[in-house]
């Protein structure tokens, strides 16, 4: 199989993944150090509705840790949400950030727009949190909002 490099140029945006690149260099990307578990003080990175690897809906977010030994370091949060238990979860956890918009699922357009009233919300009010981060009995990460900061 060939790949189409012309079509593939296209298809990303090079100036954008460049930048990335850039950005990573003088971060320190790569010297990636995984986030133990515990309660971090967190600005929201990025909030999304993407697809699993296997195809299913799944809410993405991106915590950025703004102090301590683990500062500039991501906590990544992905739930899927093709069942009902799945997504009322997701819309407690998004309650909990406390941006005052009305959180509720009718379908996953709706809940893509939902999704960016939110990550708009939390930019505008300049909303942080104190994330908890662990694991429950099963070994799955779990996130909590234990505080909300302005």
């Amino acid at each position: 199989m060939s790949i189409d490099f012309k079509a593939l140029n296209k298809k990303v945006d090079l100036k954008g993944l460049q930048d990335d690149i850039k950005e990573a260099k003088e971060n320190g990307g790569g010297s990636y150090k995984e986030v133990p578990e515990g309660t971090y003080e967190v600005k929201l990175e990025k909030l999304e509705l993407q697809l699993s690897k296997k195809g299913d809906p799944m809410v993405c977010i991106w915590w950025n840790i703004l102090n301590g030994e683990y500062k500039n370091s991501k906590i990544f949060q992905y739930q899927v949400i093709n069942m009902g238990f799945q997504i009322h979860l997701m819309n407690e956890f998004l309650a909990s950030l406390e941006t005052g918009v009305d959180v509720k699922f009718d379908d996953y357009e709706q809940y893509n727009e939902l999704l960016l009233d939110i990550s708009e919300e939390v930019e505008s009010q300049g909303l942080e949190y104190a994330l908890v981060y662990g694991k429950n009995n099963k070994g799955f990460n779990t996130y909590e909002i234990e505080e909300v900061f302005e």
